[in-house]
């Protein structure tokens, strides 16, 4: 007979969102969090704020990485915080994409590229720009808005199999279908895989970008990990996934985007005018090495996270007893994991700041934490700053490089704290 504590960490009454098993053990529990993008407005501070558990479950049988399901999608997407644009790099990642697929696909005014997920646009207007017609699905209403004053032709609208039936009815089918980053927010899993490929031509290509589990847990990238990110995967994972709605992944990239991504290309199984590359084959047998196909692999993050947590507070504990000024720089998804779960609060950081005018003049959801223009860390001079999105370090640290003046220096908290001048 199983013990309270093992039942609690198998999650009673919930099962996979892919196989159904009801199997599922502890991969990492961060204890209580709101959501991540639901900053505070400054008349809300006093009111109540909703938590929930955060707690990451890996299943038995499938090995894919999950969280449980708080709240539609509706209410955490149909109006959102984040847009791409703000962030520098990644635009010019989504440009270099762009260009690849255009040739590798030979995208031309024949073609339709389809991006689930569109944000602000920050994506499609690269192709727009060379002449490939383009359709961004986009649930988030004022940053599909965003998108559409740029010119990119923008459906409001959640993907599954009825939208996808729907899109193509009014639109067509497309050459490319494409995600960056969206296959980890979808609670409905096989919906959302079975419905691209409706979205596909017969000879047409999908490609999905997400971060890789292998890199999210050798790398201690626990913040990644917030109620927004419904599903956590390793290749072996998401392989199973796309092969049981008929869709056969062919080519395989590793990026260091967020800190270490894939991007995975998929055809219609039945078409086989695309042979796998050595890449799959490579990948497939290095996570198997590596133990992802065995539970014993996931259960020893939970303790690894701990260890990361403790590393961090003894930083920052270590440099307020020296009565140092600290300030935050950004207010992403993964800073408000890293800042609930290791209970960092203006007693460490005196603010965060943002490119994004969206976050500006709001709290961090749960810490509330004020989110300032980055203008602020020149009037306030500050001793150090802690980089919450940590993947975007060499950008952020290049463009605040005035902070050396008055000797001021960065800490980047993931894998483990480390102070950069």
């Amino acid at each position: 007979m199983s013990t309270v504590h093992e039942q609690a960490n198998q999650g009673p009454g919930l099962k996979c969102r892919f196989c159904g098993s009801s199997d599922l053990k502890t991969f990492v529990d961060l204890g209580m969090s709101p959501f991540c993008n639901t900053h505070v407005e400054p008349r809300n501070l006093n009111a109540m704020e909703p938590f929930f558990p955060l707690h990451a479950r890996v299943c038995n049988g499938c090995f894919l990485v999950q969280l449980g399901e708080f709240a539609a999608p509706a209410e955490i997407f149909s109006e959102y915080a984040y847009f791409s644009s703000y962030a520098d790099s990644w635009v010019e990642h989504a440009r270099r994409y762009a260009e690849s697929m255009r040739a590798r696909l030979r995208l031309d005014a024949r073609s339709l590229v389809i991006e689930i997920a569109s944000n602000d646009g920050y994506l499609l207007q690269h192709f727009a720009a060379n002449g490939v017609p383009v359709l961004g699905i986009e649930p988030a209403a004022n940053v599909a808005a965003i998108a559409r004053a740029k010119g990119i032709r923008t459906d409001v609208s959640f993907h599954g199999c009825a939208n996808a039936a729907r899109i193509v009815e009014q639109y067509g089918q497309a050459d490319l279908v494409l995600g960056n980053n969206v296959l980890a927010h979808v609670p409905d899993l096989n919906d959302f895989v079975a419905g691209m490929k409706l979205l596909m031509r017969p000879d047409g290509v999908v490609t999905m970008e997400f971060p890789h589990l292998q890199r999210l847990m050798e790398r201690n990238q626990f913040d990644t990990i917030y109620h927004e990110h419904f599903s956590y995967f390793s290749f072996l994972t998401v392989e199973k996934v796309f092969a049981a709605h008929g869709l056969t992944l062919f080519d395989v990239d590793e990026l260091s985007t967020h800190g270490g991504s894939l991007r995975i290309y998929g055809r219609h199984a039945e078409e086989g005018s695309k042979p796998c590359t050595h890449r799959i084959e490579e990948l497939r047998e290095r996570e198997s090495r590596l133990g992802f196909g065995s539970i014993e692999t996931y259960r020893k993050f939970d303790e690894q996270v701990k260890a990361t947590k403790r590393n961090i507070l003894e930083c920052l504990i270590a440099l307020k007893s020296e009565n140092k000024r600290i300030v935050g720089y950004g207010a992403p998804g993964k800073g408000n994991t890293l800042l609930n779960y290791c209970g960092i609060r203006t007693d460490f950081l005196d603010y965060t700041v943002d490119r994004n005018p969206y976050k500006q003049g709001k709290y961090t959801p749960g810490t509330h934490i004020p989110i300032h223009s980055p203008d602020m860390i020149r009037t306030t001079k500050p001793d150090f700053i802690l980089i919450l999105p940590w993947n975007l370090r060499d950008e952020i640290t290049a463009q605040m490089a005035f902070v050396r003046d008055w000797g001021c220096r960065f800490i980047v908290p993931i894998p483990t704290p480390e102070i950069i001048a």
